[in-house]
């Protein structure tokens, strides 16, 4: 606690001393990063931000933290490449310098998390290609995941929440699968890990008041980071995704997605039954999202329905939403609010009976921010997460972050 007390205070100063120079030197170097050639028919820009996390929870770490001390600190620098030639051809490119890609308590590491060629024939946008390594165009919530544009400092329950479904290895048993959640962490997976950068191509558009999106990955919604790269997971078993999107007016917008991949990785064909492969076990996730804005209010939800088909075992399937409100009271201050939640249904025991394969969790964040000037911002979390069944653990967090875009 008195480590995030420092940082909160640290973040006050940083952003009260010569706020304007510091914005002024910002403007400058951001000038400096661009680069016109031909006539601004070649340009490129780097830019990125720097993100100061602290983190205070209980332990068991919630979501998708891996650390085994209750204050966690977790510094990140991400670069962004932007690069256009000409009118149709776009390529873009996210490298981060930080102690893992979620928050971590580890030694420093270097990635590229994106990198994609992107073609747009015409001009009016009907029709998009996409080839590389980004982000899934499910749901949403990926579009506002950075730093500076979400009003939160982590994800929504269901792109964090680890259940008991392990990509490395099958279950020996329904009464295995049961008791899964033993061990390492980071062996079991969530519904949607993050904005989950895998590798692939996409073509995406619009059609007066309808969008659309698909694409072929190479690995599915739930895999990790470790498999998104084309190099960790080829396109022997790839993952099918989708959503279709109307917007009636500059207020509204509706959309349905789906997904369809093969969620085990290569060193689990041992341990399927004889016969079988990666491809016979799929995860299958349906989702509906909406967003509304006015005036100072922005609104936003997801509700998703996923199934994994497990060997052994059966169908397990889980369902996830989230409700999300953030209010403008300034321009420079804004609060935001998420409700949570996500059910297990009930899978074989293996002697006849059934039972829940997860416990059910409810969480609430509650969010504000503040913009000190265009380039800095600093955001407070509090967050509770109580499982609803079983044996009700409660879980507390307190998280600040700030923010420096350059």
């Amino acid at each position: 606690m008195k480590l995030l007390l420092r940082a909160f205070s640290f973040c006050l100063l940083a952003c009260t001393v010569r706020a304007v120079d510091v914005d002024d030197l910002l403007d400058r170097l951001d000038t400096a990063l661009t680069v016109t050639a031909f006539e601004d028919n070649i340009r490129a820009r780097l830019s990125g931000t720097i993100d100061l996390e602290v983190y205070h929870f209980q332990q068991p770490a919630p979501g998708l933290i891996d650390s085994e001390i209750d204050n966690l600190f977790n510094p990140r620098l991400t670069l962004f490449l932007d690069a256009q030639l000409g009118s149709h051809i776009y390529f873009f490119a996210q490298s981060r310098l930080d102690r893992g890609f979620d928050p971590t308590d580890h030694g420093a590491q270097v990635r590229l998390d994106e990198y994609a060629f992107r073609i747009t024939p015409w001009k009016d946008g009907r029709f998009t290609l996409q080839v590389g390594k980004f982000a899934t165009v499910v749901g949403n919530w990926v579009p506002r995941h950075l730093s500076w544009e979400n009003p939160f400092i982590n994800a929504p329950l269901i792109y964090e929440n680890i259940t008991t479904i392990k990509d490395k290895a099958a279950p020996a048993s329904p009464l295995d699968f049961i008791r899964n959640f033993s061990g390492e962490k980071y062996e079991s997976s969530p519904v949607i890990w993050g904005p989950s950068y895998a590798s692939g191509l996409s073509v995406s558009g619009r059609l007066g008041k309808f969008d659309y999106a698909a694409e072929m990955k190479n690995a599915s919604l739930s895999s990790r980071p470790e498999s998104w790269n084309v190099t960790a997971i080829a396109f022997e078993h790839p993952s099918f995704n989708a959503r279709l999107g109307f917007r009636p007016n500059q207020m509204w917008n509706f959309g349905l997605s789906a997904s369809d991949g093969a969620y085990f990785r290569p060193e689990a064909e041992r341990t399927l039954p004889p016969g079988r492969d990666i491809g016979d076990y799929r995860e299958f996730v349906l989702g509906q999202d909406a967003s509304f804005a006015w005036h100072h209010l922005q609104l936003w939800t997801e509700f998703y329905e996923a199934r994994f088909e497990l060997p052994r075992v059966g169908d397990a399937d889980t369902f996830a939403y989230y409700f999300e409100a953030k209010y403008k009271f300034t321009p420079q201050f804004f609060g935001a609010l998420r409700w949570n939640q996500q059910l297990f249904d009930n899978v074989s025991d293996g002697t006849g009976g059934r039972v829940r394969w997860s416990q059910d969790l409810g969480k609430i964040d509650i969010a504000a921010g503040y913009r000190f000037t265009p380039h800095t911002q600093l955001k407070l979390q509090y967050s509770f997460q109580q499982e609803t069944t079983g044996p009700r653990d409660d879980n507390h967090m307190l998280a600040a972050q700030f923010t420096v875009r350059f």
